[in-house]
């Protein structure tokens, strides 16, 4: 996750770096401009953020990476967890759960399943993204893990490879408990994750109303009625958690995340949400700056059949800038100097950094586009010949 307001970074190196920079948008560069963005909106959250999606850059937030209780926004890790179990196929979206009398018996939030009936992975899945059940948590994670605490040992596994930092759980449900917390950092890290690695479960998160067992419950996201870019995500309640909610919306291919968290009312979380998504979509926008895998520069490699290789970025790039200020974007490149054949495909030969207005904005990795094997043998003694000299 990348700070809009990091402080700038050196990419300079010693002897085996060499160093390039171009401006992007082929704009011309204006002397002393500046973009005034307004200060971010007041918050009565102590605890919230705003992220880009595509990005990662988080645009503003307070007290992001503190602990905090997360109640059923938990669920967005549990929802998850199951989500990695059905694509490495160790469990089936048609699968039948046996429910447990731990299950049912679960307390708070139910989507009302019955006690030695089956109800299908898919059908719990949907019962936890739009009613929020706990039950539904509960024999999802013994389903899988055979216990919570055994499923709850998966979630902070899952946790700590996305880089989740500030995190622990002790159960499926976010059942109130002293070593159960999240941050918002971690909140909006988990949801960029969900949304982008699992898009076909994320679609639930958007659907209004749900029937089970002859009962119809709302989604208790509210903003799913008042602005039809919202598509997400969950809300969360306890006496001592407070009212929270994660919420995306896309605009123009633009999707922002963010997490209001420990308000003193649903309308309150609801409209603090709502301001800060507005801020985000009306003040910033995010730029595709190079697609994975597109070539961005050629590297000497010597000894290798083809003399250059191609090289790109590991990843799709985005950025998130304020509105217009492209003129004040600019990437440098690295490539390492004295690579020798042969060399795999994806192999770092570099670093590609953004700055904005001088800032660091984000950096990655240059790797090779293709395989790059040896030359032959006069090739070899050329390359040779020509490094010695």
């Amino acid at each position: 996750m990348n700070q809009i307001t990091s402080s700038a970074h050196s990419f300079l190196r010693k002897g085996a770096i060499a160093l390039l920079a171009f401006a992007l948008f082929n704009t011309p560069a204006i002397a002393n401009q500046s973009i005034v963005v307004p200060p971010p909106p007041s918050i009565s959250s102590e605890n919230y953020i705003l992220m880009d999606a595509l990005s990662g850059v988080v645009i503003t937030g307070r007290g992001v990476d503190a602990h905090i209780e997360p109640a059923s926004i938990t669920k967005l890790m549990t929802a998850y967890v199951v989500s990695q179990a059905i694509r490495n196929g160790q469990i089936g979206i048609n699968d039948k759960v046996t429910i447990s009398e731990n299950a049912w018996k679960t307390g708070g939030s139910r989507m009302f399943i019955e006690v030695g009936k089956t109800a299908t992975v898919e059908e719990l899945l949907t019962g936890v993204a739009i009613q929020s059940g706990n039950d539904a948590s509960v024999a999802l994670a013994e389903f899988i893990a055979g216990s919570e605490e055994a499923f709850a040992q998966m979630m902070n596994a899952e946790a700590q490879r996305l880089g989740m930092k500030n995190t622990n759980f002790v159960n499926s449900t976010g059942w109130p408990h002293e070593n159960h917390y999240m941050s918002a950092s971690d909140i909006v890290i988990l949801s960029q994750a969900l949304i982008q690695e699992f898009p076909e479960h994320y679609a639930l998160y958007s659907q209004k109303q749900y029937t089970y067992n002859d009962i119809t419950q709302f989604n208790r996201n509210r903003l799913l009625w008042r602005d039809k870019t919202v598509d997400g995500i969950k809300t969360g309640f306890t006496e001592s958690a407070g009212y929270c909610l994660v919420a995306s919306a896309q605009r123009d291919g633009m999707r922002l995340i963010t997490a209001v968290l420990g308000v003193g009312s649903d309308k309150e979380r609801m409209a603090q949400s709502m301001t800060l998504l507005n801020f985000g979509f009306r003040f910033y926008t995010t730029k595709l700056l190079f697609h994975k895998h597109e070539p961005v520069n050629t590297v000497r490699v010597w000894g290798s059949r083809d003399k250059f290789a191609k090289v790109g970025a590991d990843r799709d790039l985005y950025v998130t800038i304020p509105q217009g200020g492209e003129n004040l974007l600019k990437v440098s490149y690295g490539l390492t100097e004295n690579l020798d054949a042969p060399l795999g495909r994806n192999f770092k030969v570099g670093e590609l950094v953004a700055h904005y207005n001088d800032e660091l904005s984000f950096r990655t990795s240059l790797v090779t586009l293709d395989e790059i094997p040896q030359g032959g043998w006069l090739r070899r003694l050329t390359d040779a010949v020509i490094q010695l000299f």
